[in-house]
């Protein structure tokens, strides 16, 4: 999605919200981000009245970049962990996963993922 449009969504949701929608840093974007698509989730949680059509859209449109945002940070911490001397066991449990190949295999698709939405082929 262009930069433009996440940053239209990000407004929309914000206003909505009541709060800032420029944040400072890609960290606090990331954290602004997935609050203003908490909350439109809590406020489903609690039976309230739909948002209206444009806070859907925006929220959808964030996911997408949430999603790479989270790719990158994942994929930055497990490439940490293995330059502090952390084996892929001990990574796959911190994952939640059952097996040191399972945690390396996600590595490896996160990886792949993030090569090819750089290149442009994703």
């Amino acid at each position: 999605m262009p930069e433009d449009a996440d940053d239209e969504a990000r407004r929309h949701l914000a206003a909505l919200a009541g709060g800032p929608a420029d944040p400072d840093t890609p960290a606090q974007r990331l954290a602004q981000d997935a609050a203003l698509v908490g909350r439109m989730l809590a406020a489903a949680d609690t039976h309230r009245a739909p948002e209206d059509e444009a806070a859907v859209a925006a929220a959808l449109a964030l996911l997408a970049g949430l999603r790479l945002s989270l790719d990158r940070l994942e994929a930055g911490v497990v490439l940490e962990a293995r330059r502090c001397g952390m084996d892929w066991r001990q990574i796959a449990a911190r994952q939640g996963l059952n097996s040191s190949q399972a945690a390396s295999q996600r590595y490896q698709r996160l990886v792949t993922r993030l090569e090819e939405i750089r290149q442009g082929v994703r």
